[in-house]
């Protein structure tokens, strides 16, 4: 299905038959709602009150061909309380629209964008209501057949057109969806890579799909297995022994700052594109959802692809770790010592504990060659995050109190919401090993926390990094007013955010 044309235009335009309008709690009425509901003699008012409709948010009035009125539909939907609204509240709204106009089989709509009072309308509100319908209508359909040829001519529920937003600062609106459409784009290719299965999105092919971004301006590097066993990232490669499938690093580089030798912000994600755990073997019930722990890298690309597509004025390098965890004759097995990269020497106790190995390899590998301003890492790495936090919180780790408020800051304006756990110095020494520099488990107290602090030994020079622990909030997270998907495409909205409002040129 095609997605839907969203355009803006003047409020005192000309409309078509199908229109969408508000009312604010207590049935407070814009200007143009107020002249329609005169035009119909009262008629909008007495529906409210036959339907105990009073414009509270979430609720709607739906009215048929209209008394007075030259249109065959007027929706009315209700905004409660519009001078309380956060970003997050339109984002929703578009996506309650979307729901609405889907459910009542409508193909083209005006949406009639006004409040009681001027100011409580932006253009930027118009662009991200726009943002929130266009992330509402993502599907992922692309494996089921087609219909057959009896249901060809039946109408299908969410099949919109087209949508035109009318207020008063249509050129403001355009200007602002201009960059959150480039989100979109990127929220959505990373849900697509989510949702791809395992036999089809490998690490080999998932790398192809990467370098399709060199067509949107991004610069793509290919890492093979030959390549990756040349420069020693042997903790990467441990985790891919029992697979058939080669592993590889994708390297994804924008630059957009005025200075091209500007530091870089670094993106590093775990692409294990299916996990069995390897000898140490997950349970069969729900290992299917295994196919989502390459999510951190999926929010990766999703996010180079947003920054590419708004001309992002900073430079960013995104580094994803793509393998398979297998249980072959050739696994690593619990209790082998792998080397990583930087040297340092590892105790595998558990294979299941793998996504901490990979992203080890490729941080010390984004340090040596990039020397980042700061570092961000994400990962579907730990089941006892969403002990911890359930699926609302991702788990935010920081060497760096500046770096971790950035992100609560940037989680809170896109909704991505990130709650910070500690590091300290008695957590780390739950990793030591009595054979090696550390082990890869440290017990099953404070799971998430020895994971991120696994993942400091691998931070050089005192780097500004953060560790994003999205288990919860990239897959199987529960669905919401923006997604109904599966593969949420968590982290794409939190760090285009934090790069536009921290790390851009001003």
């Amino acid at each position: 299905m095609e997605a839907p044309a969203i355009s803006f235009a003047p409020l005192d335009g000309d409309r078509s038959s199908t229109c969408l309008a508000f009312s604010e709690a207590d049935n407070r009425y814009s200007p143009t709602l107020k002249a329609l509901d005169a035009q119909a003699q009262g008629a909008i008012s007495r529906a409210a009150g036959i339907a105990r409709f009073t414009g509270s948010k979430k609720s709607a009035l739906d009215l048929i061909a209209p008394a007075g009125l030259s249109l065959e539909r007027l929706i009315v939907m209700g905004l409660g309380a519009a001078d309380k609204y956060a970003e997050t509240d339109w984002l929703a709204l578009g996506g309650r629209i979307r729901a609405r106009l889907a459910g009542a089989r409508v193909s083209a709509c005006d949406i009639l964008l006004e409040a009681s009072a001027p100011q409580l309308v932006s253009g930027r509100h118009a662009a991200l209501l726009a943002l929130g319908f266009m992330l509402r209508g993502y599907e992922f359909k692309k494996y089921k057949t087609k219909k057959k040829d009896s249901d060809e001519d039946e109408p299908e529920s969410g099949e919109i057109k087209s949508i035109r937003i009318l207020l008063a600062q249509p050129e403001e609106a355009k200007a602002h969806f201009e960059a959150l459409r480039a989100v979109g784009h990127g929220v959505n290719l990373a849900r697509d890579l989510v949702n791809e299965p395992p036999n089809v999105l490998y690490p080999e092919a998932f790398a192809k799909r990467v370098a399709e971004l060199q067509g949107r301006g991004v610069s793509v590097d290919v890492l093979d297995q030959a390549k990756l066993e040349e420069i020693g990232m042997g903790a990467l490669l441990a985790v891919g022994q029992g697979s058939v499938r080669p592993s590889c690093v994708a390297v994804m580089r924008w630059n957009g700052a005025r200075n091209p030798e500007a530091r870089p912000v670094a993106l590093i994600g775990k692409g294990v594109c299916f996990d069995t755990g390897g000898i140490s073997i997950k349970p069969a019930a729900g290992m299917e959802e295994m196919k989502g722990d390459m999510a951190g890298a999926a929010a990766v690309v999703g996010t180079m692809l947003a920054l590419a597509e708004r001309k992002a004025s900073a430079n960013v390098v995104g580094l994803i770790g793509l393998t398979e965890n297998m249980p072959g004759g050739g696994a690593q097995r619990p209790s082998d010592i792998i080397t990583a990269l930087s040297g340092q020497t590892i105790e595998v106790l558990n294979t299941d504990a793998e996504g901490r190995l990979v992203l080890a390899d490729v941080m010390w590998y984004a340090q040596d060659r990039f020397k980042p301003q700061s570092m961000v890492t994400l990962a579907t790495l730990t089941g006892a995050i969403i002990v911890a936090l359930g699926k609302e919180h991702a788990g935010l780790f920081a060497n760096q109190d500046e770096l971790a408020e950035r992100l609560t800051a940037a989680g809170l304006e896109t909704g991505d919401k990130v709650w910070r756990l500690p590091l300290t110095a008695k957590y780390d020494k739950m990793i030591n090993s009595k054979v090696a520099d550390m082990k890869n488990i440290g017990g099953r107290e404070a799971g998430s926390i020895t994971a991120a602090q696994f993942l400091q030994r691998f931070v050089k020079d005192n780097t500004p990094w953060a560790h994003l622990d999205v288990a919860g909030t990239a897959m199987a997270s529960p669905q919401s007013d923006i997604s109904q998907s599966w593969a949420s495409g968590y982290g794409v909205m939190l760090l285009d955010r934090l790069i536009a409002k921290f790390y851009e040129d001003k």
